[in-house]
């Protein structure tokens, strides 16, 4: 077992104790072990950065259409760095314009999966997520929107009930016109 999962595991320990618990009754006995295993999953992305997750994904192919692109509503969730285990939901929409190139489309849905396997909060993601694809598809013509439902929300604090946050990130041709920004919002 490496190092990194000792120290999730002990931690783990060190938290149920302290919020009172038995840690050697039959339902917690592995729930460190387990605990440490998600995390090492669910965390993954954060051992990339986005130069490495552009190159990572960089799968293109030769095109000459002009046209928008857009992969919708691709489901996805993330850990608030604000509150580490309340998970939020959210649908990631991805529009850009090619310019001599398309990826993947899988790609798309790859590089969001990975960009949320990090702590997060959501204005970073559709920052990030543009980020990469800017440098894959050699194009400022990039747009991003999450919508995103937070359980910290939900769960503690306000305990808000059906409430929805929307962000979006733009770049070139879509920060610039409102026209194409409209045209993407639209087509979502």
């Amino acid at each position: 077992m490496n190092n990194q999962i000792k120290v999730i595991e002990e931690s783990v320990k060190n938290i149920l104790v302290a919020l009172g618990e038995d840690i050697n009754r039959p339902g917690l006995k592995e729930t460190p072990r387990r605990v440490a295993k998600m995390y090492e999953e669910v965390f993954i992305g954060i051992k990339y950065t986005n130069h490495e997750i552009a190159e990572k994904f960089n799968k293109c192919f030769d095109n000459e259409e002009s046209g928008i692109v857009i992969v919708k509503k691709l489901p996805a969730f993330s850990y608030c760095e604000h509150h580490l285990a309340l998970m939020f939901n959210m649908d990631i929409s991805v529009g850009y314009i090619p310019k001599g190139k398309v990826i993947g489309l899988s790609k798309i849905a790859r590089i969001v999966d990975l960009i949320c396997k990090r702590l997060q909060i959501q204005e970073r993601i559709g920052k990030d997520v543009c980020e990469v694809l800017k440098e894959i598809l050699d194009t400022e013509d990039v747009i991003v929107c999450v919508e995103g439902e937070h359980s910290c929300m939900r769960a503690r604090g306000i305990r808000s009930g059906n409430s929805m946050t929307s962000t979006y990130f733009a770049s070139g041709v879509f920060k610039e016109s409102s026209e194409s920004r409209q045209e993407f919002f639209r087509l979502i």
